[in-house]
């Protein structure tokens, strides 16, 4: 059985294809600028084989066209025919109260998705896209399902997702913590129990997804309790340009002074803040290092912050769980940032939490495995994260249920 990933963005669409007879990718790509002059399009296979072209995509369905061209290519092709996928996997970034699973998509689910546009414009209006230019290149009889960012975290309790605001606004707008990254953190929460050898209904494990966007959750059972991220990705700690949670009067003094309207207050926390904004340099964490080793002190500012909201969201999260099994590493800054890991776990010391230094080093650029010490009473482990597989294991369960 293979199925057909994709991850479609306001201008870009990226995809994988999964031989899940062995859980093996075939293929991946991605469509850059898809609406917008000078459009990039990116395939390479398992094999190494690789096609990059400059090419204007008009529309998600354009850009469809491309990843089918591209999957049945005679020199970089993975497939002889479409009749070889069997069902198409959609990541979706919001599923609000409505969904708390995966599902199959029917016209209903769609428009369901699109009710919930409001809570994110941006990320559930181009899902949609992306699900009506797939069906538009394979018909509405292959199967297609949908895998939501925020079903992982449904099962959080009301005390942890109902905000300290009057609750009508709960009611009558569905303001409250939605979460984001859940595909992530379930996935390697799912693979820490693994590398453990235990069921993962006896462990407590706090993961940490830390890229340019980030979040930790912390996981009890197997089920979310607590995550970081809220009615938005902007909540929780600093980011690359995000930043992260902070005293709510900071924004209406800033928007008073500097005249801005809401929707410029929203880029200012949005896109110009965390990293970026603190640091000056970038919101990319490797050139904050670069600047950071050649004495720049805001770079080592920049990074100080972050290294101490992380440690204290762990801490709370060992707060909420009861006690703490394992610590997780993951994505961009999470799996290749050491200095990272060591300052984190340096402040988690005093809950017993203890790095063994060289296996710290040695775990980047895709390694999997335990960084801690021996006698640590908390494991730590690094594990790249692998959505796309959760998508389509999800995908392979629903069509086979049919």
């Amino acid at each position: 059985m293979k199925i057909l990933v994709i991850n479609a963005g306001s201008s870009s669409l990226k995809y994988q294809l999964i031989d899940m007879d062995n859980e093996e990718m075939l293929c991946k790509g991605n469509c850059e600028r898809i609406g917008i002059p000078g459009g990039i399009f990116t395939h390479k296979t398992a094999d190494g084989r690789a096609l990059d072209k400059k090419v204007n995509m008009l529309d998600h369905t354009a850009a469809f066209t491309q990843v089918k061209d591209a999957l049945l290519d005679p020199e970089f092709g993975v497939i002889k025919s479409l009749d070889e996928i069997s069902s198409v996997g959609h990541r979706v970034v919001q599923g609000g109260d409505i969904f708390s699973k995966s599902e199959l998509v029917t016209e209903k689910v769609i428009e369901d998705i699109e009710s919930l546009i409001p809570l994110a414009p941006l990320h559930n209006k181009a899902h949609v896209q992306g699900i009506r230019a797939c069906r538009d290149l394979f018909g509405p009889e292959l199967p297609e399902a949908v895998v939501f960012d925020t079903s992982f975290h449904a099962t959080m309790p009301e005390k942890a997702y109902i905000y300290s605001i009057p609750y009508e606004y709960y009611e009558k707008y569905a303001v409250r913590r939605y979460g984001a990254h859940g595909t992530s953190h379930r996935y390697v929460s799912a693979r820490c129990a693994e590398l453990m050898g235990q069921d993962i209904k006896d462990l407590k494990i706090i993961t940490c997804h830390l890229g340019n966007g980030s979040s930790i959750t912390a996981v009890e059972g197997g089920k979310c309790i607590d995550t970081s991220m809220g009615l938005t990705p902007l909540d929780g700690f600093m980011m690359g340009t995000r930043s992260g949670t902070l005293d709510p009067s900071v924004v209406t003094f800033i928007m008073e002074k500097e005249h801005l309207t809401p929707g410029e207050m929203d880029q200012v926390l949005n896109k110009k803040s965390g990293l970026l904004g603190v640091s000056g340099v970038s919101s990319d964490d490797r050139d904050v290092t670069t600047a950071r080793k050649e004495g720049n002190a805001r770079a080592k500012l920049a990074q100080d912050i972050l290294e101490y909201q992380v440690s204290k969201f762990v801490g709370g999260y060992m707060v909420s769980l009861g006690g703490c099994d394992a610590i997780v590493f993951t994505a961009g800054v999470g799996e290749n940032q050491t200095a990272h890991r060591a300052e984190i776990c340096k402040y988690l010391e005093f809950a017993g939490v203890k790095l063994d230094p060289q296996k710290n080093e040695e775990m980047t650029l895709g390694k999997e495995g335990e960084i801690s010490a021996p006698d640590s009473k908390i494991k730590v482990f690094v594990i790249p994260t692998n959505e796309e597989l959760v998508i389509a294991r999800d995908t392979k369960a629903l069509v086979e249920a049919l």
